[in-house]
């Protein structure tokens, strides 16, 4: 059942709520009428439930319970008094001019992550509405949103947000996520909504004054996990299965990345993320545009993209941590907390070939054997990033990759993502090196609440052994500094940087559909640090080079009939590079000179009528570690 307050038109509201142990519960409203309290009927399964006729838009409302309890709706569509305050009633009504809108598969996706509060200066919606047009001109077609429920104060990741269904008040409220969502689509870029279903927040947090929503049987790092398998959990599944079906519907939303799976604990025979796959794809079966379902665990569990037809929960894609990790432990050599487990070529080799890198291997990390087999999966199926949220704002002090690494590095770390067999996703500001740490933040106004995440994030960091002082969460200071400095893209190395990043984009959108492993050839030389990869795309075959290591390293090229053309080469002196040393044509078997900390695009144009020997593409060190 539907909860919350739903406004039907002309001063007309449905209110609905679950408390399955209250005797009584009341309305208290405030509106044009002044202040009234109206008794809510009982409607089954623990539901209450109350037509009111003269409950305008914009009217102000709690419930209480049992005559004592006074609380905000659980599914409060609007908090305009924040989370302590009172829920507002909202006129979902709204202009769209998207009717058209045909929706972007997730396999043809490139991804641009973003957090509204310091995206722009002003940190609303309708600031990232005005910056379509900057990410349009750089290639992206898809926005993600970091959560945007209703959180504490104004300064928060999202991820401890406490009214599911409330759009955050200081962003713009349910009107400028909606003025934004249908200034993408006309802009044709899809837009993914961050959504949070394995905790809520702990300031705030008054679900479990109306019924049974947690358990006590599982634990969280973030808090008490959702009752998904206990006692009245058929009541809270749906709360959740609604608010996902809300998002599609009410706001457009063309997919959700759903945070955090591997803390969802569920023991029943239906898993709660395969029966939310199933309510999603039910739900818009006639509408005529997918709306797709993205996760984030890191189980490494493949079941979670297997289809529900071979026993898998069926969502669309998932995030694999697995490729950032060998990308940055490659270009940092940072081997403490997880980065233990990679640093080698050959795990970023065997992520291009599968996805996971762990598939059921020993981890040094956790002790054990960790994951499961991706090679038989769709490389749709997969997300991979140099950056976002969680690896930029986990560290301690925030750093982006650029504070890590030197141009030469990020240049060759946005070829290996940029031109992966998956889907890319960008985090801001790494399109153009920006400057600016993404530090965590919070503005809770609970005094041990405050001691205890200042604490917790100092403990969080200890496995990592990271110098200087965790910058403190609550301190406006530290969210001001996250935010992106837009001025510095049009200026000295961060411009070149961008205009390599539309080149990439470019260069992967010429080829049509870019994402899949269909004829992708791997190798990696492990000793030299190279990794090179060939694939063919219809008529056409193209191949990669690149040099991880610092040391300029002699290759071997075996040139099919007609030879290569460079495309691209992040040497050359336009990106900034030191100079290439690579040929513009290979037309003949050759060596050449892979310069350190470089990467280089080659195409090939089959002649028609004719196929190109296996060989075609091979290319071999002179000698394990061989250097110019």
């Amino acid at each position: 059942m539907l909860q919350g307050a739903e406004y039907k038109g002309r001063n007309k509201c449905d209110f609905t709520v679950w408390a399955p142990g209250a005797e009584s519960v009341e309305l208290q409203i405030e509106d044009h009428g002044g202040n009234r309290t109206i008794d809510l009927e009982p409607a089954g399964s623990g539901y209450w439930h109350k037509q009111v006729k003269d409950a305008a838009a914009g009217s102000l409302y709690l419930y209480r319970l049992n005559g004592s309890i006074q609380r905000a709706d659980p599914a409060s569509r609007f908090q305009p008094e924040g989370i302590h305050g009172r829920s507002a009633v909202v006129d979902q009504g709204f202009a769209w001019k998207d009717r058209l809108w045909p929706g972007i598969a997730p396999e043809e996706m490139i991804i641009y992550e973003l957090h509204t509060g310091t995206f722009t200066e002003q940190g609303t919606f309708d600031a990232v509405a005005e910056r379509l047009d900057d990410l349009s001109g750089l290639g992206v077609n898809t926005i993600e949103l970091m959560p945007v429920a209703q959180f504490p104060g104004e300064r928060n990741w999202g991820y401890d947000g406490v009214f599911p269904y409330a759009v955050q008040n200081s962003y713009g409220g349910p009107a400028g996520l909606k003025r934004l969502v249908d200034a993408c689509h006309r802009k044709r870029l899809a837009v993914i909504l961050d959504v949070v279903y394995n905790h809520l927040g702990p300031e705030g947090n008054y679900l479990g004054d109306f019924g049974p929503y947690f358990t006590d049987k599982y634990k969280t790092a973030w808090g008490r996990p959702l009752n998904f398998d206990g006692p009245y959990s058929d009541q809270v599944r749906d709360f959740f299965f609604e608010n996902a079906l809300y998002w599609f519907r009410e706001f457009h939303m063309d997919a959700l990345r759903l945070d955090a799976l591997h803390a969802i604990f569920d023991s029943s025979a239906k898993h709660f993320i395969k029966e939310l796959a199933e309510r999603v794809e039910d739900g818009f079966a006639e509408a005529g545009r997918r709306r797709c379902l993205i996760g984030e665990s890191d189980l490494n569990d493949v079941r979670l993209i297997t289809p529900r037809s071979r026993g898998g929960y069926g969502l669309d894609a998932q995030w694999c941590d697995d490729f950032h990790h060998s990308v940055h432990a490659l270009l940092t050599g940072e081997q403490k907390g997880y980065y233990r487990d990679f640093g080698g070529v050959s795990h970023l080799a065997k992520a291009y070939r599968e996805g996971f890198v762990y598939s059921w291997d020993y981890s040094e990390y956790r002790k054990r054997r960790h994951g499961s087999s991706s090679r038989n999966l769709p490389a749709g199926r997969f997300v991979v990033c140099i950056q976002n949220h969680d690896q930029v704002g986990n560290r301690m002090l925030g750093e982006r990759l650029s504070a890590l690494v030197g141009f030469e590095e990020l240049k060759i770390a946005a070829v290996a993502f940029m031109l992966s067999p998956y889907i890319p996703l960008i985090f801001m500001g790494q399109e153009y090196a920006e400057d600016a740490p993404f530090q965590y933040f919070i503005s809770h106004t609970d005094g041990d609440l405050i001691r205890a995440v200042r604490q917790g994030r100092t403990e969080e960091f200890k496995s990592f052994q990271w110098r200087g002082t965790c910058p403190d969460p609550q301190s406006e200071r530290t969210f001001e500094k996250s935010k992106l400095n837009w001025r510095q893209r049009d200026r000295g190395r961060h411009k070149v940087l961008l205009d390599f990043y539309r080149s990439l984009i470019a260069l992967r959108t010429g080829f049509g559909r870019f994402t899949g492993r269909k004829g992708l050839r791997v190798r990696s030389m492990t000793e030299s640090g190279v990794l090179i990869w060939h694939r063919r795309f219809g008529p056409q075959q193209v191949q990669c080079l690149i040099n991880f290591s610092r040391t300029p390293r002699r290759l071997r090229i075996y040139a099919p009939r007609g030879g290569w053309i460079k495309i691209l080469d992040s040497a050359e002196a336009k990106w900034n590079g030191p100079g290439g040393e690579l040929p513009a044509e290979i037309t003949a078997s050759r060596q050449v000179v892979l310069p350190a900390l470089s990467a280089a695009v080659f195409r090939r144009t089959d002649a028609p009528g004719r196929r190109l020997s296996a060989g075609a593409a091979a290319v071999e060190s002179t000698g394990p570690g061989a250097a110019v």
